[in-house]
């Protein structure tokens, strides 16, 4: 065993074992949309009397806490994202109605004194009548009174606590104490109004919260004119319901908002469907990594079997990567976890390829042909990683939500794979080909053995790019019959780029959509958006709802079937649904300069625009295919678009990286049939790793749950139209634009292509 070989080793036995110990005592963090819960994202908003600046953001985020902690909510998180939102999280909540009420209230508290009833010349409800300080309102009993100046506020409370009265019965209270001289004022204020007689209105006192009268008792007869109610606390009574009087106390408590907040998204995902998605991605996650271990094993035997076990190592390595990084792993995340086995396999064929290649054409013997295999494989595996890579980075940095999660878990994913194929499977392979049982039997490793699809290609020697017009020529018919149906039938945003509302239901009977629409439109929502999944899932799509219009979608989805359960309920307010389309634009707009950046950096400029020409045609191809199938276009969809990008690029990396290599070789050869040989001899690459992502993404898509079926169905189609534009649309191209004047890479500018 080399120096070489023992460190590396060291260095696979190290992660690993730090891998599996994390594994096993860190808990891997779990986003809503599998644990069941609700997150709300509230937007500071400015008031006139306070500006929505950070500090605003970060006064109200205590408070918000404040009022969270009083709810006994198990494991809450609340955050600030950038200077005017904060993000809740509540696991287990599923009726948001009252959290999303009892964050949002401002919890403006005020004791007033009660001047007497409004009469017919006096100014309208909720005026001022023109006195410094006074106020026109309902009270509770729906009668206008005009009230004076605040004599306390929510800053003089110290406490509330709901309670109920079980001796006089008169049911449940909040008990407040007052703090400093709160309790003086509050005696100051009592003591005025029982100089009034009893039934004078004057009598009362008024306790005003946001602007709404929630109780105005009198003062009691036994409380002595100019005297008050000693001792610092009182009652709050007004026909309270035990959760009433528990919100109540929950805002007094919290205290006042120092500025209005706004919910602009609001996510509810039932435990149940959390549950099914990571029992359905867990089976898929299970089948499809054992038929691509199977498919490396038959076409590369005993070094496919090490791919195999190093395809486990990636496993252990990138789940202790987001349980050390206490990284939330979401739907689409856990999604992405599984499309990273596939990554994992695209390093283990790049090596086994190119040493196949060195044990063939160079007469090398096995270790010295698996060597260069991995030496010379390492520029395709870093550049096509990295732009990968890039794709993950611009999800972080400009998405939100779950889709940001992705972006982190595929980030993980790549750099596990990376280690998982260049540290731990070749640690393997080195060890298995020193046996001299191996090296007797050298067709048992899959490295003498050149394979079926090479040596048919070596035999025929196609001139595939003879024809290059011709496959420009079809990529561009593919690309106006896909569009076209952005044309005829335009695009289906989803609720994350539109705003509105998205409700999932689990039916107990088949429910028939045309009837559905009817019972919907019959509650007031003609214009809502039904769709039917199976025999169990409906859902419904409307615009802007409140949290009472939402119940009567619920009752009528009931009515339809008897049980309607529901398992997830989406709101995106119109302002967050404009941030988010435009990020989507800016977040494809990135990714492209990117790409098209790191490309002209590492190659040339030709390469970069080729790449970035195909990349865009599988993009837009992809958009199209689902705007003919009717599929929506939403966040998750946003995320396997991108990472398409990353994919489309990947393929064309490959390619371009052996063309350099085959010119920097031979500087007098023409470019077009360097470009053919470069395409031949990668060729058994792109398929044998595209048969490796095609049994992931199948098992997804097949297995998955209908909350990942589009996802997958997105990469899958993503993943075939760039596996043929990388070498039928970007290397035509390529060589289109080398015959206007740009040589080769490496070549000098007079050589002749």
């Amino acid at each position: 065993m080399t120096r070489a070989l023992r460190v590396r080793a060291f260095l696979a036995l190290t992660v690993l074992a730090l891998s599996l110990y994390i594994t096993l005592t860190v808990p891997l963090r779990l986003g809503l949309d599998l644990r069941g819960g609700t997150q709300i994202v509230l937007e500071t908003r400015d008031s006139p009397t306070a500006e929505a600046d950070s500090v605003a953001t970060d006064r109200t985020l205590e408070v918000l806490r404040h009022r969270i902690d009083a709810l006994g909510v198990t494991e809450p998180t609340i955050a600030r994202s950038g200077d005017h939102r904060i993000i809740v999280e509540l696991p287990g909540v599923q009726d948001p109605r009252e959290a999303a009420d009892v964050l949002g209230r401002t919890a403006q508290l005020a004791f007033h004194p009660v001047l007497g009833t409004a009469g017919a010349g006096d100014a309208p409800p909720g005026s001022q009548p023109g006195r410094p300080g006074e106020r026109v309102l309902p009270d509770e009993s729906g009668h206008t009174v005009r009230l004076g100046p605040s004599a306390l506020t929510g800053a003089d409370v110290d406490s509330a606590e709901a309670r109920i009265d079980q001796r006089s019965g008169a049911g449940w209270y909040v008990g407040v104490e007052f703090k400093g001289a709160g309790g003086d004022a509050w005696a100051d204020l009592t003591g005025r109004a029982a100089c009034h007689p009893a039934g004078d209105p004057a009598r009362r006192v008024a306790i005003v919260l946001d602007d709404k009268v929630i109780s105005s008792p009198q003062v009691s007869s036994s409380v002595a004119c100019r005297t008050g109610i000693a001792g610092g606390s009182t009652q709050i009574t007004g026909s309270f319901s035990r959760e009433e009087a528990r919100e109540l106390g929950v805002l007094i408590n919290g205290g006042a908002l120092p500025v209005p907040v706004e919910t602009v998204e609001q996510r509810t995902v039932g435990p149940t469907l959390g549950a099914t998605a990571i029992e359905a991605s867990a089976r898929a996650a299970v089948i499809g990594t054992a038929l691509t271990s199977l498919f490396v094993i038959a076409v590369y035997r005993l070094l496919g079997a090490l791919a195999a076990v190093a395809l486990a190592s990636y496993g252990v390595i990138s789940y202790a990567a987001l349980a050390v990084l206490g990284a939330t792993l979401t739907l689409p995340g856990l999604a992405g976890f599984v499309l990273a086995i596939g990554m994992a396999v695209d390093a283990n064929v790049l090596v086994f390829e190119r040493a196949r290649e060195e044990y063939a054409t160079r007469g090398k013997g096995l270790r010295p042909a698996l060597t260069a295999g991995f030496r010379n494989a390492f520029s395709a595996v870093a550049d096509s990683n990295i732009t990968t890579l890039i794709a993950a980075g611009l999800l972080f940095f400009l998405a939100s939500g779950p889709v940001r999660g992705f972006g982190v878990t595929l980030g993980i994913g790549v750099l596990a794979s990376m280690l998982s194929a260049l540290v731990v499977t070749r640690v393997l392979a080195e060890f298995a080909i020193s046996r001299r049982s191996v090296r007797r039997r050298p067709r048992l490793t899959g490295i003498a053995d050149t394979g079926a699809v090479r040596d048919r290609l070596t035999r025929r020697a196609p001139g595939l790019m003879r024809r290059g017009r011709t496959w420009l020529a079809a990529s561009a018919v593919a690309l106006v019959l896909a569009t076209s149906g952005i044309v005829v039938r335009g695009l289906d945003l989803g609720v994350e780029f539109t705003g509105g509302r998205l409700m999932e239901y689990a039916v107990s009977a088949p429910v028939d959509a045309d009837r559905a629409r009817d019972v919907l439109a019959d509650a007031g929502l003609p214009r809502a958006v039904v769709q039917t999944s199976g025999d169990e899932g409906l859902s419904v799509r409307t615009g802007q709802l409140t949290d009472a219009e939402a119940a009567t979608v619920d009752e009528a989805v009931a009515g339809l079937t008897g049980r309607a359960e529901k398992v997830s309920d989406e709101f995106i307010g119109p302002s967050l649904g404009d941030e988010l389309r435009r990020g989507a634009l800016i977040a494809l707009a990135c990714a492209l300069a990117a790409q098209l950046l790191y490309l002209a950096v590492r190659f040339r400029w030709t390469f970069g625009v080729s790449a970035v020409a195909a990349l865009v045609h599988d993009a837009l191809i992809l958009v199209g295919v689902f705007a003919w199938l009717g599929k929506p276009v939403d966040g998750v969809f946003l995320a396997a678009l991108l990472t398409v990008i990353g994919y489309s690029v990947n393929d064309s990396v490959v390619v371009f990286d052996r063309i350099r290599e085959l010119s920097a070789n031979n500087r007098q050869a023409p470019f077009a049939g360097v470009a053919n040989t470069a395409i031949l001899q990668t060729l058994p690459r792109t398929v044998n790793t595209g048969m490796g992502a095609v049994f992931i993404l199948a098992a997804l898509t097949l297995l998955g749950g209908d909350s990942l079926t589009d996802f997958a169905l997105a990469l899958l189609i993503g993943i075939v139209v760039g596996t043929y534009s990388s070498m039928f649309t970007a290397t035509p191209l390529a060589i289109e634009l080398h015959t206007h004047g740009a040589p080769p890479p490496g070549a000098r500018k007079h050589d002749t292509p």
